[in-house]
């Protein structure tokens, strides 16, 4: 067919220029990269966190997880990312002492909070008295879900201690004892996929009964 401008212009160089034009669009560096920077709006911001006793400042885009500033920024890769949805209890950390979901919570609600992960727990020259009675009674397998089950572990017995009760708490009115089902509700938030649930409950005991 002819146009007005008296070239002649076929269906066929249609369909060409317009997959051409479509994959350009599509190459990295040409226009997608443009498109993002418009859309993206990432707001950066410095965070002072504490970890593990020692200040890290950190300059994090707005959205970053606790998890994800402890993972990918300061390479403390102990506290694992399961479901990353607070389902599983891999990501547990403590901060000022309680129980979180990492993955749950955002690295700038924290500034000014004390955060402890499995790695300032322990050495392998000197094992926390949980990390040890974790190996002593094989109270992980595969060890992913392991780090955030000694953490919450640590939360369960100071929570007992201060008499907070659980759904297993038979007497709201009395302070609950550490017992088999008491530990197993408590920890229920952590997830092990190997099955190691006894050998865990184990372990929890045998610190409960030394530090008693």
């Amino acid at each position: 067919m002819e146009n007005i401008t008296g070239f002649t212009v076929s269906r066929r160089s249609i369909l060409v220029s317009g997959t051409a034009s479509i994959a350009v669009s599509a190459v990295p560096g040409v226009a997608a990269p443009q498109r993002h920077a418009k859309e993206s709006g990432t707001a950066v911001t410095r965070v002072v966190l504490t970890v593990n006793g020692k200040t890290q400042p950190l300059d994090l885009d707005t959205r970053t997880t606790l998890l994800d500033a402890l993972r990918e920024h300061l390479k403390l890769t102990g506290t694992k990312k399961g479901c990353d949805h607070g389902q599983c209890g891999a990501c547990t950390v403590l901060v000022d002492g309680r129980r979180i979901n990492s993955c749950l919570t955002l690295a700038v609600m924290h500034e000014g909070d004390s955060i402890t992960t499995i790695e300032g727990l322990g050495t392998a020259d000197k094992l926390h008295p949980m990390q040890a009675a974790f190996v002593a009674h094989d109270g992980y397998q595969c060890g992913y879900c392991t780090p955030g089950q000694i953490c919450s572990a640590l939360a369960v017995l100071d929570e007992i201690k201060a008499g907070i009760p659980s759904h297993a708490t038979a007497d709201l009115e009395a302070d609950p004892r550490i017992t088999t089902d008491e530990i197993r509700e408590r920890m229920s938030g952590n997830i092990c996929r190997c099955g190691a649930y006894s050998n865990i409950v184990e372990a929890i005991v045998e610190v409960a009964e030394t530090r008693a």
